[in-house]
């Protein structure tokens, strides 16, 4: 949804929590703050186009049930190209979910994985973006020990690790 100015609302729950991932993405960014999604779940099963797995809201259907994430605004091209970056009929598909954001539902924009393998597992690099996303915004420490309690692999891409991790050199 968009409001008059072209704007809308993106909920991320996987790397692109992460300031220096999502900006280096779509820069600028706009943060708006953490949300909640009730009734879904973090799973790292989204099959990606490297072969290793990436996040996915899990729609669960429990209310207690919470995935915890980020609040961006996005301009209109902005969105268009993070339908591209996320693949957008190719592994995810945009939806509008509602989250809790300051106690209020709010709708927003969401991507949610159409091609899952619950038998991978994420590349180092990915889920170190997904755990400083996480710190940055100071999720809850329960939804930070699910993140780095999560089996990773270990990129044989070396020089993929380095690029991956290069945007955090300025920290």
């Amino acid at each position: 949804m968009q409001d008059d100015a072209g704007k809308c609302l993106y909920f991320a729950y996987g790397s692109n929590m992460s300031w220096q991932r999502v900006g280096a993405r779509i820069s600028p960014i706009q943060r708006v703050g953490v949300a909640q999604l009730y009734g879904f779940a973090l799973k790292f099963h989204k099959v990606g186009k490297d072969g290793s797995a990436k996040c996915n809201a899990w729609c669960t259907g429990e209310e207690r049930d919470t995935l915890w994430g980020v609040l961006y605004e996005l301009s209109a091209d902005q969105l268009e190209t993070l339908d591209q970056l996320e693949g957008t009929g190719q592994g995810y598909q945009r939806r509008t979910v509602a989250v809790y954001y300051e106690q209020q539902r709010i709708e927003t924009q969401i991507y949610v994985a159409t091609e899952i393998d619950d038998d991978l597992q994420p590349f180092d690099w990915y889920l170190e973006h997904v755990l400083s996303g996480a710190r940055q915004n100071n999720l809850p420490a329960e939804h930070q020990n699910l993140i780095v309690q999560t089996p990773i692999i270990e990129d044989s891409d070396r020089a993929r690790f380095a690029r991956e991790m290069s945007i955090y050199d300025n920290l």
